[in-house]
């Protein structure tokens, strides 16, 4: 009989301190106004903005998106001299000791910790949430609300690099202009893409919101004219939480319904399930405060047959954590990335990783070091 091989005891880690580490500025690339706020430009950079570290007693440092400043202090006195592994723990305690908010609150300590638990293992996040891809389809998501001809042309430059897919965001002054877009550049880029279209009316949690806002009718109207151009799924057409309305467009359209980016807790998603609101189901790390609350929304969609594409995860370590939990997934056919050339360009903020993941020929191969797999570039930290 062969011997039981010996195991040794697991390491007990600590976690000793937390920081905001800044990045130097490299580049000012230009503005871009997006579509989900057509008052507003956005500024682009290379380089800028920050990185949150957690580090412990057995010398791992785990890395994460953006944490402000000021949720630091409450989060040291809670996480210090803990054991990273308890994350499902330090994920309830931490929504209830700080209260951040979206896409600078404590989803980068969420994703540090699973960092550090990747570091400790040995072994990428994907392969230890059960993962079996190395690869995964991202698709071009747009941040312009552009002319139908335009758009077309992006469109074919995309599919002639080798994109598979696209995503357009829609809502101009009339229907017919979103569905003239649409069918442009579906007409200019025939099977070589799939076409996803974005609404972008669940921005608000409240009534008003910049820009066109739908009402039920164009809604079902512009869904109903889409199915027939096919178009792979409708984002958002409505007020995040008009479920009501939501589930009888998903009885009533055969295309899919996809959203849920700006709806921060869990038990929406219960609700959403439960009531047949969305298709297709998009939390953001960002939002929910981290990858562990996301884990669960994806077994969610699992039982409940429904495929799941994460939200962009705010552009850079965030997208990694997305691209490691969209190889985990078997019901997860794509990751979103913002990309919209030359200003848009989803490399910019990838700049900050010195290894960072690259499309090439439609697909972005998953990172093979221990966590996330990815370096920050040392030489874009501000001294």
């Amino acid at each position: 009989m062969p011997a039981t091989p010996h195991i040794s005891a697991p390491v007990r880690i600590k976690v000793t301190d937390i920081r905001s580490v800044p990045l130097r500025v490299v580049k000012e690339v230009g503005s871009i106004t997006p579509a989900w706020s057509p008052d507003r430009a956005m500024a682009v950079q290379v380089g800028g903005g920050s990185f949150v570290e957690v580090h412990t007693d057995q010398g791992l440092v785990g890395i994460g998106p953006a944490v402000s400043e000021q949720f630091i202090p409450a989060i040291k006195e809670y996480l210090i001299g803990k054991d990273p592994f308890d994350v499902e723990r330090h994920a309830h305690a931490l929504r209830y000791y700080v209260r951040g908010t979206p896409y600078n609150g404590t989803a980068g300590i969420d994703i540090a910790l699973w960092d550090l638990i990747g570091k400790a293992c040995g072994q990428p996040l994907y392969k230890l949430w059960g993962g079996g891809r190395d690869r995964v389809m991202p698709y071009a998501s747009t941040i312009l609300l552009s002319t139908p001809e335009e758009r077309a042309e992006f469109a074919t430059a995309r599919a002639d690099e080798g994109w598979k897919a696209v995503k357009l965001r829609i809502h101009h002054e009339t229907m017919a202009d979103d569905i003239r877009t649409v069918e442009t550049v579906i007409d200019a880029v025939g099977d070589r893409m799939e076409v996803m279209v974005d609404a972008n009316q669940a921005q608000s949690s409240g009534t008003w919101q910049p820009g066109v806002v739908w009402d039920f009718r164009r809604a079902m109207e512009t869904a109903l004219e889409l199915e027939q151009l096919g178009a792979y799924w409708l984002e958002e057409p409505l007020p995040r939480h008009h479920f009501d309305q939501i589930a009888e467009m998903c009885q009533k359209v055969e295309m899919r319904i996809a959203g849920g980016e700006n709806n921060p807790g869990l038990h929406e998603f219960v609700d959403m399930v439960t009531n047949g609101v969305y298709d297709l189901l998009q939390p953001e790390s960002m939002v929910m405060d981290g990858v562990t609350a996301l884990r669960k929304v994806g077994t969610l969609a699992e039982l409940w047959g429904k495929q799941i594409v994460p939200h962009h995860g705010g552009g850079n370590i965030g997208v990694v954590a997305h691209l490691h939990l969209v190889a985990s997934w078997p019901n997860a056919p794509y990751l979103e990335l913002l990309h919209d050339p030359p200003i848009g360009d989803y490399r910019h903020r990838f700049a900050m990783m010195s290894n960072a993941p690259e499309v090439s020929d439609g697909w972005m191969e998953v990172p093979q070091g221990p966590g996330l797999g990815v370096e920050i570039d040392r030489d874009m930290i501000a001294r």
